[in-house]
């Protein structure tokens, strides 16, 4: 008899920040509803709302935030009978890790990481690239601004989340590669120093394929709420078209057969994601020989883009007022992530030498 093969275990995580756009709908939700269908992989996706402490978010949109998140999740196919759904801070067990493990990091590989020195930056107000961030902080301590613990040890915490279910693959973008290298590195030690093998060490998932950057409206780079260049699901018909007719273009081609521009060339990539091939073989054409109108190539997008959307706002609307069934299916994930999670935090527990008297 076949032995049955043990599932990969695939964990992916948003921060409750907002709702989510066509950016996290191509690059992640898409790949995990086709994920859902292959019998290799046990997907838990989760609500970072722990993470999204260290900006100090109003706690009623955090609140709400870590609804809106989920609703989107679940009206983009995200199947709770299929993948574990729930919330970061639903897994107390997360938040003690967190402390065990932080007792086995630097201080200074957390300053190093270029994600810290970006936000510190910016929580100070600092426009300076300068990597003497330290000294930074330091200084304006006595201030009304300051840099938070939790936003130092952000990359533990990310760490524990993928840990502690023993999560072997973890789909991240290229500003998290780094922090995804910190927890395989956070693992070696922790096992190196015990003499145990409790912790694989994750690996980046591209689900098999070519990744997806997903650009935004603005000419340049790529779309993030931080940004303000979005398409969000929840975006109506008229706002949708309303963002796409205003997104940045130039003055058009003066010779045949010209390379776009990065504005032009992020509108035929977010074709190439929601049009037919032939629509975005036309357009390509008409760029080709100079007869492009940027308003018909706009108009297209935007009637492709809502075809795209409009069944998941649908949904979304749908759901968001079920509070009975959002309930079931957070409650039911935490279950389920929290089983394993505290058979991982029991083990952390022993091999540290943390043990009851009693």
């Amino acid at each position: 008899m076949e032995e049955k093969k043990e599932k990969e275990i695939v964990l992916s995580g948003i921060r409750a920040t907002g709702n989510l756009h066509i950016g996290n709908y191509f690059g992640a939700l898409s790949k995990f509803v086709r994920m859902q269908q292959d019998d290799k992989y046990e997907n838990l996706f989760f609500v970072a709302d722990l993470h999204a402490l260290t900006t100090a978010p109003d706690p009623a949109a955090l609140h709400a935030n870590v609804r809106s998140i989920v609703t989107e999740y679940l009206a983009a196919g995200i199947d709770p009978e299929k993948s574990t759904i729930f919330v970061q801070s639903d897994v107390p067990e997360v938040s003690e890790l967190y402390l065990l493990l932080n007792m086995h990091v630097g201080i200074g590989e957390l300053m190093r990481t270029a994600s810290f020195k970006d936000k510190a930056r910016k929580a100070l107000g600092i426009h300076s690239d300068s990597d003497n961030i330290e000294s930074e902080i330091i200084g304006n301590e006595s201030t009304s601004k300051r840099v938070n613990a939790g936003l130092l040890t952000y990359p533990t915490l990310m760490a524990v989340d993928i840990l502690i279910q023993k999560a072997q693959k973890v789909p991240v973008g290229k500003d998290q590669e780094q922090h995804l290298e910190l927890t395989r590195r956070f693992a070696r030690r922790f096992n190196n120093f015990y003499g145990v093998e409790l912790f694989p060490e994750p690996y980046n998932f591209d689900f098999g394929g070519k990744p997806v950057k997903v650009p935004g409206l603005d000419g340049s780079g790529k779309m993030g709420k931080s940004e303000g260049n979005c398409i969000y699901l929840i975006d109506d018909e008229k706002t949708l078209r309303k963002k796409v007719m205003r997104a940045v273009t130039d003055q058009g081609p003066t010779e045949p057969n010209s390379e776009p521009t990065q504005p032009i060339a992020n509108l035929f990539s977010l074709m190439e994601l929601a049009s037919t091939p032939d629509t975005v073989e036309h357009f390509r054409k008409a760029y080709a020989d100079c007869s492009i109108r940027y308003g018909d190539l706009k108009k297209q997008l935007a009637e492709d883009l809502v075809a795209l959307t409009a069944p998941i706002r649908e949904r979304i609307q749908a759901i968001s007022g079920d509070d009975a069934y959002i309930g079931r299916v957070l409650r039911e994930g935490a279950e389920k992530a929290r089983e394993r999670a505290a058979r991982t935090l029991s083990e952390a527990r022993e091999v540290m030498g943390i043990r009851k008297f009693y």
